[in-house]
């Protein structure tokens, strides 16, 4: 049961200024004043200004991914369909695009261009400015920091990208673009592009996840099965149908189970707030009580809701209706979900895979809706392999998310995400320049096109807002005073920029952030103890268990680590009040 809301910040020890509560504060806020509060009143401020923020990105940059979508993304996929006769004219794309060939190439497309960094965690929303993408200009670098799975292992394990990881890499992508020109899609073209990339991924599983393996790879192998050993050409072409169905709604199925928690009404209140259609009025309605409870409203909770149920509804109605009455309702269903996402530009950016999604949908069960899921009883090994990637990690995933990437779970757009923050001791976060790396500190990519250090400031300042205003923000409330003496002391970085920088791509998934970073740079940083803490928040597991967490020194190791109970937090503001407040005043007391 939601507890009442009741302001109970502490008053701060004599000489902080602080602000008063109300209609009267409202933002936008002067920086240096921001700068002057203690650290409670400062993400008081900060959320507020998230929540209040109209147009916060400005709107040549939201027509700047549009036009990547439609140009680079769409364009991209017609060009290279038109390297087989009769296809790829935009202004025909009616009599192409729902073809065999035209799915085909946009499944390689799309796994190219993720996998180039051309898709999600792109441009100034995610926190890339100048250059805009990690992806390739990481992964071709040799020295750059990787993340092998099994750490340690010689040739393959170790932290730095070598010489071999480099190749493989680029033959990767220049077997993706010989078939994306070829005017006929074979298996002999497919068998490569099967087999590297797992193997690219034991080496380093970032380029695994950043290519989307457990999408785009998974209906390539459907794509190559279905060629190599499918038969004829209707039952080769019906296999590889009903194996990317099963591909659309493991996704759309999983996708809406990791939202049957606590935190996804929080995500939506956060979307909203960021989106470019929205107005500040209804940011308010999503939060019980504007500007001092910003808890979700009862809205933002039934919106989330809604969500769900529709995600969980349309692909089964698809399924089950086999391209009958049903089937244009639900994919009308399906197109207004995935626009509703897209249209409101989440954190992360994965437009373009909603793009894909909504394409998949209308060729495999509009066109194709006839084809039964039952022809993949001819098929065992490839529906095996559908079993594996679509079932079992999923459920060991979502049961035991310390485990598997949340992608891989298909734990998407829902809130509990594993994450973490690392805290650099003021100056120290230059030792991150020791790193191999295609992209620069956040700072500094702000400094080479803002003149204006007030406004790289308040971009700094506002960094903690987007995963304080997240529900699962709230557990730092009890361990940054845990993890350091004073915060004060301390440049706040999201684990999702440290990873941004220094492995090239990130997209949500925590576990690309967490101890295993920590250590490989620290091997080539060498931070002194206290100089870099980093906490690490796992995901809940299905059914409600706690989050478990870690804090750890990059000199000395994990320091701390417990657990943390959503009952413990859920009622909690994003920022610190009461005695969560009352720690970081002591801190920083003891600090002076």
């Amino acid at each position: 049961m939601t507890r009442p809301y009741s302001d109970d910040r502490v008053a701060p020890p004599a000489g902080f200024r602080t602000m008063m509560s109300g209609e009267e504060d409202l933002p936008p806020y002067d920086i240096h004043m921001i700068q002057a509060q203690p650290f409670p009143e400062r993400m008081r401020l900060i959320c507020r200004t998230w929540l209040y923020q109209v147009n916060a990105t400005p709107i040549p940059i939201y027509l700047a991914y549009v036009f990547k979508i439609v140009l680079l993304f769409v364009g991209g996929w017609c060009l290279f369909c038109s390297f087989t006769p009769g296809m790829g004219s935009p202004l025909a794309m009616g009599t192409w695009a729902f073809t065999p060939i035209a799915f085909q190439k946009a499944v390689l497309w799309a796994l190219t261009y993720e996998g180039l960094g051309l898709g999600c965690s792109t441009g100034p929303m995610t926190g890339r400015f100048i250059p805009p993408i990690g992806g390739v200009l990481h992964f071709l670098r040799p020295g750059t920091t990787k993340l092998p799975l099994f750490p340690g292992v010689p040739v393959i394990g170790g932290t730095r990208r070598t010489g071999l990881d480099v190749a493989l890499y680029a033959a990767i992508f220049g077997l993706l673009f010989r078939a994306l020109v070829a005017p006929e899609i074979t298996a002999s073209l497919l068998l490569p592009i099967v087999l590297l990339p797992p193997l690219l991924g034991v080496s380093d599983k970032t380029t695994f996840l950043c290519a989307r393996g457990e999408h785009y790879y998974t209906a390539l192998v459907c794509l190559w099965y279905a060629g190599a050993v499918g038969g004829d050409a209707g039952t080769a072409g019906a296999v590889w149908i009903a194996g990317c169905k099963m591909v659309w709604v493991a996704i759309w199925f999983w996708a809406a189970t990791s939202k049957l928690n606590r935190h996804f009404a929080s995500v939506i209140c956060v979307m909203l707030t960021n989106s470019p259609f929205v107005p500040v009025w209804f940011h308010k309605k999503l939060y019980k009580a504007y500007p001092d409870d910003l808890r979700p409203s009862a809205l933002a909770s039934g919106i989330a809701h809604v969500g769900t149920v529709v995600e969980y509804t349309f692909p089964m109605v698809l399924l089950a209706s086999g391209g009958g009455p049903a089937t244009p309702i639900a994919l009308a269903a399906m197109l207004s979900f995935h626009l509703f996402i897209a249209g409101n530009f989440p954190m992360g950016m994965p437009v373009e895979w909603n793009v894909a999604m909504v394409y998949g949908g209308f060729l495999l069960f509009g066109t194709n809706g006839a084809v039964p899921l039952v022809v993949l009883t001819g098929a065992p090994l490839l529906l095996a392999f559908l079993v594996v990637m679509l079932v079992v990690v999923p459920l060991y995933g979502n049961f035991v998310p310390s485990r598997v990437s949340f992608l891989m779970s298909m734990r998407y757009y829902a809130g509990n995400w594993a994450y973490s923050v690392w805290l650099f001791r003021k100056g120290s976060e230059r030792k991150l320049d020791k790193l191999v790396k295609a992209v620069p500190l956040l700072r500094d990519q702000l400094s080479r096109i803002i003149d204006d250090e007030d406004m790289i400031e308040t971009a700094i300042a506002m960094q903690p807002s987007f995963r304080l205003m997240h529900l699962h923000g709230r557990v730092l409330h009890g361990l940054l005073p845990k993890a350091v003496d004073n915060i004060d002391d301390y440049e706040w970085m999201d684990g999702e920029m440290v990873a941004g920088l220094s492995v090239g791509w990130n997209f949500g998934d925590g576990h690309l952030h967490d101890l295993q970073l920590l250590e490989a740079i620290q091997e080539q940083c060498g931070f002194e103890e206290g100089e870099l803490r980093a906490i690490m928040v796992e995901s809940q597991p299905l059914g409600g268990s706690p989050n478990a967490w870690k804090i750890a020194d990059a000199a000395s190791g994990v320091i701390a680590e417990g657990e943390t109970k959503v009952a413990d937090y859920v009622d909690l503001q994003p920022w610190p009040t009461g005695k969560h407040a009352e720690a970081f005043f002591k801190d920083a007391a003891r600090g002076a």
